[in-house]
Order: C-alpha cells, then structure tokens, then sequence
C-alpha cells in the first residue's frame, strides 16, 4: 500500500466529499448486501445462497450498466472524472441538483443524470469538460471503468453498514485505491507493508493436501476418497468462511503477539480475499493458496466448533449419503487434522514434502478438477446422437486410462526407470525382452503362421466373440440411454426404452409392467441398450450412486430368440468399460436363481467386499434374491480382455517352444577324459549354462546347482534362530498370525509362516538343507510385506530382522546368497 494500513484516518474534508459521491452512486447503483467481514457464522447452505445471490446481484447490475447508451456512461464515469479545464482541480463532477429533489420509488437508472452542459457543483465548469479525455476510449475501456464504479459504490455501502473500526479502515482504504485508479484508469495494485500474496508456504491448500497422503496414503481406493473429499470439502469452507475481527479476537486471546499477527493477517485477507470476491476490479486470491500455517492455527478451533454446530444444525435437510459423510467422518477427519496442525515437527509443513502416492490414487490426484459431482450429470454425445442429455453411444475398446498410466496390451503400468530397460530391449530379471515379445507378436500376427488346431478348432470359444464380430460388421449398436426431466429427450431414444421396456417385461415375468416402467423411465436410472436392426433386443437398466462409488443393476435381459449368441457377456463387459470411464468401480445386484450363473461368469461373486455402510438403505432390496458384487479393474479394456488373454497365451506358447529349442540344443560331448583329465570344473560342460544352473558360489540363475547341500549344521541354524527370536524387532513374527485378531489374513497369505513354527520343524529335523531353512525365513518376510503397506511398523520390522538374519547367517558361514 502507499500508507500504513493502520495509520488511515478519514478527514473531514475527504468524509464529506465520500458521502457526496456516494449519494450520488447510489442513487444509480441499486446496491446489495455484498457480504460483511464481521460476520463470524460459517458459510452454510442459508449463507452461501445469500452470498450467491448477492453477488449474483451485483454482476446483473454491471452487465445493466454496461448495456446503457455510449453518452449514459461517459455521464456516469464524469462523476468520477478530474475536470480538463486548465488550472481547475476538481475531481469528479458534482450535479447542480440535490438528490432530495427525486421524489416517490423512481429509479435514477429511468431518468437522465445530467446533460454536458449542466454547471459542476462544484467548480462550476460543465460536465463537458470532465468527460474530454474519456471521449476516444474503447468499449472494453469504458466498460472496465464503470465496473470498477459498481465496486467503489459496493465498497461505499459495506464500509458505511460496518461497524467495526478497524474493517471500515480497510473499506476507506480499499475506496480511496478505486477512485484513484478510476480518475487516473489504472490498474488497482496493494502496495505497502502488507506485502504480496503468498504470504507463508507451504499454502494451507498444500499442506492440507500433504495431510491426506500422509495420513491415509495406505488406505484402499474408496476409503481414500472418502478423506480426499472431506479435504476439498474443507478447503471449499475455509476459501469462503468470514473470520471474525481482532476486536472480536481481543476478547478471547490475551497474547498481545498473536493478537499482532491475527490482525496482519485478517487486514491481508479483507483485502486481497474477501472484498475481492465481489470486486471484481481488485486482484482475487484463494485463502487457502495464500495463507499458510499462522492463520490456520490462529482460526482453526473456532472454524471447526462453528462448522459443526452448522452441519448439526442443517443435519435433517441433508441427503442421507451426505449426512454419513459429514458427522461420522468429517470429525474424526478434523481431529486428526488438529493434531498435525498443532505439531511442532509435523511433515505436512515441510515446505520440500514429497511423497509419491500408490498407482491406483495417482488417477484421483491428477483429475481432481474434472466432472461435477451428482445424480443429473451431462452425458458427452458422440457420433450422430443429439440428445446430449440423455444418450451416449459405445465402441469396444475406448475405455480413457485415467491418471497417466499407460496401458499395455497385458495391462501393466511401468515406471520410467523399467519402461526405458524395456524399450532398450533389455531383459529384467526372469522377464521377456520388448524385442522378443514383439517378434513374437509379429509372427502370431502373420497371416501365413501356423497357430495348430486351436486356431481352426476351438474348444473354447469365447463366449462374447460372435457377438464383438456382429459389432464390428455394424450389425449391432450399444448405447447408454435415459429419460430426462431437464432437457428434451429425442424421439429414438424414447422408442428404444419402450422397447426395452418390453424386452425387460417379457424376460422377466415375475417383476410388475408398473415396476419395471418406474424404474427404466426413471431419470435417475441408465439403461444400455443392445440394438439390432434399430430395435432393442437387450439391455441392462442401472443406477449410479456416485457419492457412494458403486452402481446398482437391476435388470438384465436379453430377448428370447436373441440368446446363447454372447450378447449378455458383451453387453456386461460394455457396461464394465462405461463405468470405468466414469471412475466407478463398483457393481451390486440382487440375483435370482437363474441369474447367479450368468453374474458369476462376469465376475460377481456372493462375497461383498464393500462396506455395509456404503450401500445399505440405497439399493433395492429383493425378497428371495441374492446379493453379488463384482469389482472392476480400471487397467482392463473389458471389451477386449479375451482378444488379449488368448493373445498372450500365444505368446507364451510361443516362448516355451524358443526356450525348448534351446534346451534340446545338442552340445559337442567331453574328449578330455580320453587324454588323462581326471576331472574338470562343472560350469564347463557345454549347454550347462543354458539349462539354467547356477554355480553354488553365487552366479545368477534360475536354476539349482548341481551339488547337493552338504548336511546343515543344527546347532548353527538353532543359534541364528534363537538369535532372530530375541531381537527386537521380531516380536510380530513370533507366533502365527491369529485369524480371529486378522480374518482376512489367510485370504491373502496361501503360505503362511513363523518363528515358532520354524522351531517346532528344527526340532523335527525337517531342514535337511539351509537352503529350507533360509526360505523359511525369507517366506516370513515376504508374507508380511505382501500383506502390510511400506508405512506400517511390520513393513519396518520385516526389513530390519531381514538384514540381522542375513547377518548372522554370514557370521557363522551358512550364506551364500
């Protein structure tokens, strides 16, 4: 600023030329409520309509001025235009007649404010001679101006209905810098001892985002984005909370130095944040981009108490998914939040703080900004369709792989380091050169290769391949259709759900026709539609509950003469595909018992891994059905999976018989006998190498050595045991896992081991070699780092009595990895 923010007084000269020019504003401004700074209640469902509405207001008032006529605005601008008259240093014209003379209701904007002739108040020179310089201005020029007038009146009115001291100071401020730019058409730049934003890094926002991979980086997917929402859902606050003033701050901190610094702060968010956000002519920040931990400490207690009360409060007008979210878990999120906020070494302040999130958040991180959350969200149309609101046309193959990840053909993700060994053709670890592969596929690919029997006579058939045939000749079409009660719905896709309507009837006789037109007329509800020779034969009907991450189906059917062809398996792997591209990876339904067969073949199991929570009281409940669950894999193409997995058998098949070849390879035999050599080094022997043995001295290989193990030492191999046993970080492996303490251990670890059991089989003399006995102990460590992410304190332990174990097996001679 060019003065001191706390050193602005308002003189009695500048007072009364104020309130002039703000009669005369206002008397063709029409203001509304733009927001004031004192208030202290949280933005909430009645406060944030109010503050929509008002700036709502306030952009239909400068779009008003700005459709007035060119003379109009050059008599509104010459209010707060300097007189050209040489020698005169009046700055802004004053009209000769009093605003008490409109009588009655009548709006300024009906009548003429003045003509160029009219007399100046006061300097008595005409309006004329205050508009010269404004004459040659452009449109965009004149417009500008005049929205930074509609400000400066807001500004007017908010300092004038403010009744706190040191928030009517920044207002006077904050006007004064407006009329100024306006007098000289400027740009409006804050320049002083504030400084410029950011004011502290990391940013709230960072550090908040930071928090989250911190704390929840080991989550699984849905549970992860439950945290990430409530995180966007408490930066969204935050940006738009009002903070209460430092006299309302006075009374409850007695610390005179965080009293100093709140007031810093809270003049820097007046305004560079809040009088921004509805004036547009000053520069506009994000709270939480500007802001770092000093006010977040300072507010955060208050902000949290104040927010929850509210949603407390509004609780009952809340949808039932919303009200789960914010009072179970938006306060255990809060805490936890406190914690980090108020730590004196926590890392989410780091300003270097780097931590790369697993593969399957990277998605959710990179796309954070996409799509609007809903039950009415815009369908993109594609191809010929019209009907944006309500159809979407579909294509095998064209699910969009989110997050970066590229997808090969089998599916993977690589990262750089690996990606650019394979380009380079090289061979990592037990894996297949790019090289080999691709002259692999180059000749499976061939017209003129030879692929055996299968390849003419299939015993299994995929189930879906005539159907993906039919769809590839355009005998067969697939799109997602719906009704709609926002927008028009074309006269094809209605034809196409009666149509499915009737299909759905038929097929299934044991639903009501009144059930089934409910549901598939419904906007809320989807339908994919399978369509032949322009009318449906199939379909499934399905509703998606986003905030909850999953997709209901509730009917699935195909017409009679139309079955046993692969259309169901298709039509479900289209669905599969459709969803993914919409970041929904769950489906649940209700099955009868002639259903369970065809959903257990698509992947749904009676197994629901979902949280109860998540979907009860949201789907339709069925008597005499049963419940199945299906996950999807957002890495897989479902329309092509079969192509790709008979594809890599080949490839594979392919692979064997190079790998036979070498190995049936005939190597020249051993003359040296002949001449007296008693006995030669193994790795000598031709072709040796290419079984795949290994020498017992440590070469790499995938094979055995030749030579047995000589007989292990029991009293070493007791001593390195009981060794492992007593070192501190062994205490999780000591007994085996209890099911009852983790039930779904044993679904994940097939082979489970432990230090107990490994004593009982020393005992028994099980461990005839070391080489049992060292993949005992390396299985321990393995099933613990499968089961357990790198954060956790058995992740930790598994890696340090690792290295103890291989420490002590080299001090007593038994390693010779």
């Amino acid at each position: 600023m060019s003065e001191d923010i706390n050193d602005i007084t308002m003189t009695s000269n500048e007072a009364d030329s104020s309130q002039t020019h703000g009669h005369e504003a206002t008397s063709s401004a029409n203001t509304d409520e733009a927001g004031s700074s004192s208030a202290t209640t949280p933005t909430g469902t009645e406060g944030q309509a109010s503050r929509q509405s008002n700036l709502q207001r306030i952009q239909q008032r400068k779009q008003q001025v700005f459709n007035w006529p060119h003379n109009k605005k050059l008599l509104k601008l010459a209010i707060y235009s300097a007189c050209q008259t040489p020698d005169c240093t009046c700055n802004g014209w004053k009209t000769p007649v009093p605003q008490q003379a409109i009588k009655g209701n009548a709006r300024a904007d009906n009548q003429p404010l003045a003509t160029f002739n009219d007399p100046c108040r006061h300097c008595g020179h005409i309006l004329e001679n205050h508009v010269t310089q404004l004459q040659g201005l452009s449109v965009n020029e004149v417009n500008r101006l005049l929205g930074a007038v509609v400000d400066v009146e807001n500004i007017f009115m908010s300092m004038h209905r403010e009744d706190d001291h040191d928030t009517k100071r920044v207002y006077y401020y904050l006007f004064k810098l407006l009329r100024k730019c306006i007098l000289t058409r400027s740009q409006p730049r804050i320049e002083g001892p504030l400084g410029q934003p950011p004011f502290e890094r990391p940013s709230i926002a960072k550090a908040i985002t930071n928090f989250v991979l911190y704390k929840f980086q080991a989550l699984p997917q849905r549970e992860w984005q439950t945290m990430y929402d409530l995180a966007k859902m408490f930066l969204h606050c935050f940006n738009h909370w009002n903070f209460e003033t430092p006299s309302v701050r006075k009374l409850q901190v007695s610390n005179p130095e965080d009293i100093s610094a709140y007031q810093i702060n809270y003049t820097r968010w007046l305004v560079f944040c809040h009088v921004p956000a509805f004036c547009d002519s000053l520069p506009h920040y994000e709270t939480s981009l500007v802001f770092g931990r000093t006010l977040l400490r300072a507010v955060f207690k208050s902000v949290c108490r104040q927010l929850m009360d509210k949603c407390h409060s509004e609780r009952d007008r809340m949808p039932p998914e919303k009200r789960v979210l914010v009072l179970t878990h938006f306060p255990r999120f809060l805490a936890l939040l406190e914690d980090e906020i108020f730590s004196a070494n926590s890392p989410i302040w780091d300003p270097d703080y780097k931590q790369v999130p697993p593969t399957h958040l990277q998605a959710i991180l990179e796309n954070k900004g996409t799509g609007r959350r809903g039950e009415f969200e815009r369908v993109t149309a594609s191809g010929d369709s019209k009907d944006g609101f309500t159809t979407v046309s579909l294509s095998s193959g064209t699910v969009k792989q989110e997050g970066g990840l590229k997808r090969g053909a089998d599916g993977r993700s690589e990262d750089g380091a690996v990606n650019a060994k394979r380009r380079r053709g090289e061979v990592i670890g037990d894996d297949v050169g790019d090289r080999t592969v691709a002259d692999i596929v180059a000749t499976i690919n061939d017209p003129n290769y030879m692929c055996g029997p299968d390849a003419l006579f299939q015993m299994q058939a995929p189930r879906d391949e005539a159907a993906k045939s039919e769809e590839q000749r355009k005998l067969i079409e697939f799109h997602v259709i719906g009704n709609s009660l926002t927008g028009p719905v074309n006269k094809q896709t209605m034809l196409w759900l009666i149509g499915l309507h009737n299909v759905f009837s038929h097929q299934l006789p044991e639903m009501t026709k009144e059930y089934i037109s409910q549901l598939v007329f419904d906007p809320k509800h989807k339908t994919l539609a399978l369509i032949k020779e322009g009318r449906p034969i199939g379909g499934i009907c399905f509703r998606t509950f986003r905030a909850q991450g999953f997709s209901e189906i509730v009917f699935c059917a195909v017409t009679s003469n139309e079955q046993v062809k692969g259309y169901g398996t298709h039509l479900m792997n289209h669905l599969k595909d459709y969803h993914i591209r919409t970041n929904i990876l769950h489906f649940l339904t209700f099955a009868d018992e002639f259903a369970i067969g065809y959903f257990k073949k698509q992947g749904f199991s009676k197994d629901i891994k979902l949280p109860r929570a998540m979907y009860q009281g949201y789907i339709k409940d069925y008597e005499g059905a049963t419940l199945m669950h299906c996950e999807l894999n957002p890495r897989i193409v479902y329309t092509q999976f079969t192509t790709v997995i008979r594809k890599q058998k080949e490839i594979v098949k392919k692979l064997i018989d190079i790998r036979q070849k070498e190995v049936r390879k005939i190597h020249p035999g051993l003359t040296c006998f002949k001449e007296g050599v008693r006995s030669i080094p193994i790795e000598s022997i031709p072709g040796l190498r290419e079984t795949g043995w290994r020498s017992s001295g440590g070469v790499a290989g995938s094979g055995r050595a030749l030579e047995p193990d000589a007989e292990p030492d029991l009293a070493a191999l007791r001593n390195v045991l009981q060794a492992v046993k007593n070192h501190a970080a062994a205490w999780p492996f000591l007994k085996p896992v209890d099911k009852t303490e983790v039930p779904d251990y044993y679904d994940h670890i097939k082979f489970p081991m432990d230090l107990r059991t490994m004593g009982e089989r020393l005992k028994a003399r099980y461990y005839v070699s070391k080489r049992l006995f060292i993949a005992d102990m390396t299985r321990i460590f393995t099933n613990c780092r499968l089961y357990n992410s790198p954060d956790t304190d058995y992740y930790r332990c598994a890696n340090g009595l690792e290295k103890y174990f291989q420490s002590k097996m080299k001090e007593v001679g038994l390693w010779d990895k």
